[in-house]
């Protein structure tokens, strides 16, 4: 186990959601699957805003699970864009927990890296367009 950060990174969360039971395994454990989920979305938010349109998960570049996440954890999902490609863009996720309200502490718990690929209403990749 790492030792505990005492607070988030000091940026808006891309996501934010509460570990719910039906998340979990019945010792109390956030099922893998479903966190891999939450940070797809969290990293097609970026993506989407930067490719001004839709996206689809291209690659799942690296994905470190250092923690576990627990039933009433606070799950907060930051999101940074590595690189723009001619259709792809990369995003670094990283992912804290809060727990013990009465005792507070802040994990890192997950890394990951995705890339998508901007795509057109017919589903095929098309440019990204220029940053503003």
């Amino acid at each position: 186990m790492t030792t505990p950060i005492t607070t988030l990174p000091d940026r808006q969360p891309t996501l934010r959601v509460a570990a719910m039971p039906s998340d979990a395994n019945y010792t109390g454990d956030i099922f893998g699957g479903w966190l891999m989920g939450q940070v797809d979305v969290a990293g097609s938010i970026p993506a989407v805003h930067r490719a001004r349109g839709r996206v689809a998960t291209v690659a799942v570049n690296s994905f470190i699970f250092k923690q576990p996440i627990f039933v009433g954890d606070i799950v907060s999902f930051y999101t940074h864009i590595v690189k723009v490609g001619n259709t792809s863009i990369t995003v670094d996720v990283e992912v804290y927990v809060q727990r013990d309200p009465e005792n507070p502490t802040c994990h890192k718990v997950t890394e990951a890296q995705l890339t998508y690929v901007a795509v057109s209403d017919e589903r095929k990749p098309r440019p990204v367009p220029p940053e503003n």
